[in-house]
């Protein structure tokens, strides 16, 4: 065998898989079809490191567990890259959740681990950033955390090589075949086809999930899922307080104004996407409702001439009813008994992919990995 564990995708998801792999001595391989890491959703995201309150309205209360206690780890283990920033959520007369439940939900927050939250007194309102203060009622502040979803990647995929895993950029997943044993991957790279064996296959391919499991002999039946595309845009100007935790007035959607190199981030929608991943593009009626978002709280007319960059990814969401902000986002790991050498990755959090990848590697020590180390 070439390796113990190929993986494909160096997104946040892979990279951890493979330095947690590679750690635990496991011979690692990793492939990816761009020329560097994270160029799809593991850079395109809000850049938070966030434990997920609005999730506590679905119950999704371990998830917010789970993604609190990676936070800690993270701002702990990683503290040059991953920073805690205060955030503040305005309550005004016309959101449709009152004061009470905000204020409870923050609460429970806490009591999940984490940071704890206050209430901004009305007498420093005007030094929020430009913030409308009119029909204002409270302002809460807590704290979550912010990153580089890129550096972050590539931190932990420079940690992976460092313990031994190889790693391979512009190498295009053609089709593999997995037996009892292990796997056969075709894969085309700079210096042209090659073959990969492996013990085992991690699809970490983010939002070409499907599409790897359908080049996959013996096939197995993908998950029916629906990819949904976050847009992001960044408009000048600064924020100096921290990061707007603010309500659309359009459907109650959090939409975050976050300070971003210099300038304004504000993002994110949520529309429906059903092409190539590659081809994922900012929408023109996705800039319209970020702006018309940013102008209500903030005072301000900017236009759309006014954009000064966009950009947008997919997130990965199992098939189901109703609108995808209230859907469920925990990460689900699929390994069908008809390929059990095959482990594929649907979701993943940017703030939870430790705790990802320790389940990845859970499972495949239960599928016999654990076993088969004892040959090396």
């Amino acid at each position: 065998m070439d390796c113990d564990i190929l993986i494909i995708g160096a997104g946040i998801q892979g990279a951890a898989v493979a330095r947690l792999a590679a750690q635990h001595g496991y011979r690692v391989r990793l492939i990816e079809q761009f020329s560097c890491a994270a160029e799809g959703t593991s850079s395109r995201s809000s850049k938070l490191i966030h434990g997920g309150l609005r999730y506590l309205e679905t119950g999704q209360f371990q998830l917010v567990r789970e993604c609190l206690q990676a936070q800690r780890h993270l701002l702990r283990e990683r503290p040059s890259l991953v920073k805690l920033v205060p955030f503040y959520i305005p309550v005004y007369t016309h959101t449709s959740r009152p004061p009470w439940k905000i204020g409870l939900g923050l609460w429970l927050y806490h009591r999940l681990g984490g940071q704890g939250f206050t209430r901004v007194p009305e007498s420093t309102w005007d030094k929020l950033d430009g913030l409308d203060t009119r029909q204002l009622r409270v302002v809460f502040r807590y704290f979550d955390a912010q990153t580089d979803d890129r550096v972050l990647t590539e931190a932990i995929l420079a940690d992976a090589r460092a313990l031994g895993a190889i790693i391979t950029f512009e190498t295009s997943f053609r089709q593999a075949e997995c037996g009892t044993n292990g796997c056969r991957t075709q894969c085309q790279g700079p210096s042209g086809q090659e073959e990969i064996t492996s013990r085992v296959l991690v699809n970490a391919a983010g939002p070409w999930v499907n599409h790897v499991i359908g080049q996959v002999t013996p096939h197995t039946k993908p998950l029916d899922i629906e990819l949904v595309q976050g847009t992001h845009i960044i408009v000048p100007g600064s924020l100096q307080q921290g990061i707007y935790y603010l309500e659309a007035p359009q459907d109650q959607r959090a939409v975050f104004a976050i300070p971003w190199q210099g300038h304004i981030m504000i993002g994110t929608t949520e529309t429906p996407w059903r092409g190539d991943p590659a081809d994922v593009h900012p929408l023109e009626q996705e800039k319209t409702y970020l702006l018309e978002v940013y102008n209500r709280y903030f005072k301000r007319n900017l236009a759309p001439g006014d954009i000064l960059d966009a950009f947008a990814g997919l997130r990965v969401l199992p098939t189901g009813n109703g609108r995808a902000f209230t859907r469920r986002r925990d990460t689900i790991l699929h390994n069908d008994s008809a390929t059990p050498r095959l482990l594929s990755i649907y979701g993943g959090k940017l703030t939870s992919h430790e705790s990802t990848a320790e389940k990845v590697l859970k499972l495949l020590r239960f599928r016999g990995l654990g076993r088969l180390q004892t040959q090396l």
